[in-house]
């Protein structure tokens, strides 16, 4: 069985969901370093970033970052068509999981931890920062919808992978508001992603109505 160590509300929805389409059997451990009380000694063992989501896989090997866990998942269970069949659709859809990885991802962290990014800076400097990256955020999935075509989901005919990590990250980015003005057929797409019979229901758990 797999073990998963996430939180309500966050990154680690996308990999719940995986699972659950993948038709996979999973623990679900709540981990989060913001939440006292939660499983942040077991998460760290497995992961030293104490990121979630983080996967122990039924060997008890570990897998970090959404995307990798995602096409791990898509690559092991190929039936629940986490990727596309095609060959050549598929590898878009790697490249967008890996763009949503490597841009999109890299703001946010930014955004939540500027001080990161900045050796003693005050509170204006900071707030700076946190602006500058949230138009980079937002440029990002600009470019993201411009991009990827749904027919009628990113993945073809049912929701996949991408499908699943550009909903979630975009909810818990914050970034839905944005692309309501900018682009309002992309974020219709989002939510019909979400209200997907496969996945509302762990949707709702995550974000209730």
């Amino acid at each position: 069985m797999y073990t998963l160590y996430g939180f309500k509300g966050c990154g680690s929805a996308v990999v719940e969901i995986a699972l659950e389409l993948a038709g996979q059997g999973y623990r679900l451990v709540d981990a989060a370093s913001w939440e006292p009380g939660s499983a942040v000694d077991a998460l760290q063992q497995c992961n030293p970033l104490r990121q979630i989501p983080t996967l122990q896989l039924p060997d008890g090997s570990v897998l970090t970052e959404s995307a990798a866990i995602l096409l791990h998942l898509g690559l092991t269970h190929p039936s629940a068509r986490l990727l596309p069949d095609n060959e050549m659709q598929r590898a878009q859809a790697i490249r967008g999981l890996v763009f949503i990885a490597a841009n999109c991802y890299a703001a946010i962290g930014v955004i939540d931890y500027p001080e990161r990014w900045c050796l003693n800076a005050d509170e204006a400097i900071k707030e700076q920062i946190r602006q500058g990256a949230r138009e980079r955020l937002y440029r990002y999935w600009e470019i993201f919808a411009d991009t990827y075509a749904a027919s009628p989901f990113l993945n073809g005919a049912e929701p996949g992978a991408l499908d699943l990590l550009a909903a979630v990250v975009s909810k818990w980015s914050g970034a839905r508001g944005h692309l309501g003005k900018a682009r309002p057929d992309f974020l219709a797409l989002l939510d019909n992603i979400e209200i997907h019979p496969k996945v509302a229901p762990i949707w709702q758990r995550h974000w209730p109505d």
